[in-house]
């Protein structure tokens, strides 16, 4: 059976050329950057030639970014490190109530240390209001944390309006790009985001490697300690195939970011318009115009019920697709999607939504065959459905 994999906003294929790129490394240069032999020189030439280049990408100075091992330790690092090491200026710390599972919990982390949290609310287009920031700021507030694109929703956060205000304030902005990197503009400067994270496995790269920008000046302690690696800053031994993967798949989203973010709003066109036309009681999660394309959240009224069947069935057909976000399905007993909570969804609504992501090696034939194979199973599921 042929899969469709329709679950990219989770993780994505690996590109043949970033597998090429990380086979050759592993191959041909297996020192450790640290030594000072020639194997150790040749791999530490191979980092700071990809931190180079990733700097380009991103627009930003190449001792600005430090490699991590994803964009969950980028994100507890920038929330953790930057508090922890400027608590003497406050304990206060702005988030929005639609970010990822890791900047929620290393939040509340926090708030065992002592720190005060504010949860940012959404409105039903699951969009942050730069007002609601404005608004939160407070004499003790030290970070504001909004995520660049949800990536329950696709919805695209006002990043740079809540920079000018947290910029204005004299307060440091990180954003969670995870989602946004390599598909939308993402330019450090124009952004003047504080910190930012980023990773490899949302772009077409292998899982476990990724970066977190911080801009010159910013004080952060250390989450790991060590041997001193990045400046000092983040120790362990460099994953040296990792980054040189991540940073070739980030230089071939770039070379090619004009043609598939066309594919990709042509797939998500008509998706949503088969979705629209063919199916009854549909209803969609978040704005479907402030959002990037490839990622489409909606579910069925009256049949929020049967989303877990309905995936399970998709999946035996051999269709790939998510009833939110990868990391909240590890919450058994939880009252469904907090995105979706925080958009007003009851909790029946929150645990009832299907999330098609797409991606680079999705085609029109895909859509078709998933629209027709989800009219079948919702014919099996409701004998009434039509």
């Amino acid at each position: 059976m042929k899969r469709i994999y329709l679950d990219n906003a989770a993780s994505t294929p690996v590109d043949p050329q970033v597998l090429e790129a990380m086979t050759q490394t592993l191959t041909m240069c297996y020192g450790n950057a640290s030594s000072l032999h020639a194997d150790g020189t040749r791999a530490k030439e191979l980092l700071e030639n990809a931190r180079s280049s990733l700097s380009c990408i991103l627009n930003c100075h190449p001792e600005e970014l430090y490699f991590t091992s994803g964009g969950t330790e980028s994100n507890n690092w920038a929330l953790k490190g930057y508090s922890l090491a400027n608590r003497t200026k406050g304990n206060h710390i702005i988030i929005s109530s639609i970010e990822h599972d890791c900047v929620l919990n290393s939040c509340s982390w926090l708030q065992s240390q002592g720190f005060q949290v504010t949860l940012l609310p959404v409105g039903e287009s699951g969009i942050v209001d730069p007002e609601t920031v404005k608004k939160a700021i407070t004499s003790g507030t030290i970070l504001v944390s909004v995520m660049h694109v949800n990536n329950e929703l696709g919805t695209i956060q006002p990043i740079r309006e809540i920079s000018l205000i947290t910029r204005e304030k004299n307060i440091v902005f990180h954003t969670d790009a995870c989602q946004s990197f390599g598909k939308i503009g993402l330019d450090a400067a124009t952004l003047e985001a504080d910190m930012i994270s980023i990773n490899a496995h949302k772009i077409y790269g292998q899982k476990g490697t990724g970066a977190l920008f911080i801009r010159k000046g910013i004080h952060i302690e250390p989450l790991l300690h060590g041997g001193g690696q990045e400046r000092g800053l983040r120790s362990t031994t460099e994953n040296i195939p990792g980054i040189t993967g991540f940073v070739r798949a980030a230089e071939l989203c770039y070379e090619h970011h004009k043609a598939a973010k066309s594919q990709l709003e042509m797939l998500s066109g008509k998706l949503i318009s088969k979705l629209s036309a063919d199916f009854q009681h549909i209803y969609y999660n978040g704005s479907l115009e402030q959002r990037i394309a490839g990622i489409v959240n909606f579910a069925f009224s009256g049949q929020e019920g049967e989303a877990i069947r309905l995936l399970l069935m998709l999946d035996e057909e051999g269709i790939s697709v998510s009833t939110g976000s990868a990391c909240s399905s590890n919450h058994l007993n939880s009252g469904g999607s907090h995105v979706l909570r925080a958009i007003g969804r009851d909790p029946v609504e929150a645990r009832g939504s299907i999330r098609v992501s797409l991606g680079r090696f999705n085609t029109e034939e895909d859509i078709d065959i998933f629209c027709d194979a989800l009219r079948r199973i919702l014919q099996k599921l409701n004998s009434n459905y039509s």
